[in-house]
């Protein structure tokens, strides 16, 4: 990588809450590659952007609807991006490039765990038209291409930023908790092996979905964790949860709302009714759900012992789950493991909720120089690939360092 630039992260995840956007200066020093936030803010959808990702995250969108949304959604990036700029007294034309992660509409996983095909929209063009700034998205396609599962992507994030010191014994387990829950086993520089990432199942989505259901749709999260306190964990639910093939299936694997989503959600809930659980007993008990599968991933797939646990994401947010994934880890591996979040971190310092963002604008910068994007020890692709698709911005149509537009 060159000297000192500044690349801004776009993404929505499957919670689908909003668009998070993030800036960040990109350096190398020493032959390592460094990252520092600038910027970050989280740009909440509108009810109606929310009725449209409904529709589409449900199935339920027509090609027309599916079309549409691609443009529409695109300028509610490129409005997040240009609101982040305006907080940073940043203009456009310092920013290299936008790394846009885009909005998941489906990823299509067999029942063996192979991933077939998988989409994201939100028009780069049009990110790239409303911005002036030159966009890289459509990560996932390449890594799915070449037999890879398209996901965790962040996992190069950690790979390259996040990988414990020298001297710590164990490996550190980077996990976050986004719509998903998603975790990169790290282990400590200087010891010869992969990185090893994959989803571990539901993180804030189902969580989500109970809080909305026990306040009649008043809250579309649980804030501060305050409803699953309230209620009552019935264990033998979540263990019959845990039966569930996903957990036992091995890495490399990922999912999404196509498998956790509203109709598992409903199905659960009308489990948890009949063996008379209260709304907020449930918010309870799909918080506890998250935090015990958790655990059992690492239990099952962890490839060395684990010395500390990194969250991230929106649900480090939730005081009740992280206290929770502490406790289930303890229970399941035998051990307390301490249990830390992003902001605790020497570097890069960055907030916990813009981890996913900041990933896109790294992604973004590797692309920019030529660089793989993806770890096929944790996806599964063939090989190391260049992840992105590139749109020049009105005015800027370079394609990279030394690379130009035919007639430029």
């Amino acid at each position: 990588m060159a000297g000192t630039r500044l690349f801004l992260g776009l993404m929505s995840g499957t919670s689908a809450d909003g668009v998070d956007a993030a800036l960040a200066a990109i350096w190398t020093e020493e032959g390592a590659v460094r990252l520092e936030q600038r910027a970050f803010l989280s740009r909440p959808w509108s009810a109606q952007e929310r009725k449209v990702l409904q529709r589409l995250l449900t199935n339920q969108a027509t090609p027309q609807e599916i079309c549409q949304a691609n443009f529409d959604l695109a300028r509610g990036f490129a409005r997040a991006a240009l609101a982040l700029l305006r907080t940073a007294r940043v203009s456009p034309d310092q920013v290299t490039a936008i790394g846009s992660h885009g909005q998941t509409v489906w990823h299509q996983v067999d029942e063996e765990g192979r991933v077939h095909s998988t989409l994201q929209i939100g028009e780069p063009a049009v990110i790239a038209e409303e911005t002036g700034i030159p966009v890289v998205a459509d990560f996932r396609v390449a890594d799915v291409a070449a037999g890879g599962q398209g996901a965790p992507l962040v996992a190069v994030f950690d790979w390259i930023l996040l990988r414990p010191p020298q001297g710590m014994e164990g490996w550190r387990a980077v996990q976050n908790l986004g719509g998903m829950g998603n975790v990169t086993f790290l282990p400590p520089q200087g010891v010869e092996a992969p990185p090893r990432a994959f989803d571990t199942g539901p993180g804030n989505v189902l969580i989500d979905w109970a809080a909305s259901q026990a306040t009649q749709g008043r809250q579309r999260f649980d804030q501060d964790g305050r409803l699953a306190r309230r209620g009552r964990v019935h264990r033998a639910l979540v263990d019959r949860w845990l039966e569930h093939p996903y957990f036992r299936r091995p890495p490399p694997k990922t999912t999404g709302r196509e498998l956790f989503g509203p109709e598992l959600a409903e199905r659960w809930w009308k489990q948890a009714r009949g063996e008379g659980l209260s709304p907020v007993d449930f918010v309870a008990t799909v918080t506890w759900l998250t935090a015990a599968s958790v655990a059992d991933a690492y239990a099952r797939f962890a490839p060395g012992r684990i010395e500390e646990t990194v969250l991230g994401g929106g649900g480090t947010y939730n005081p009740t789950l992280r206290r929770w994934i502490a406790q289930a880890l303890e229970e399941r591996l035998g051990r307390a493991i301490p249990v830390r979040c992003h902001r605790e971190l020497d570097t890069p310092q960055m907030e916990d909720a813009a981890k996913e963002a900041l990933a896109f604008a790294l992604l973004a910068a590797l692309h920019w120089d030529g660089r793989p994007g993806n770890l096929p020890a944790c996806t599964g692709a063939r090989g190391p690939r260049v992840l992105g698709k590139w749109v020049p911005a009105p005015g800027r149509e370079t394609l990279g360092p030394g690379r130009l537009a035919p007639g430029a």
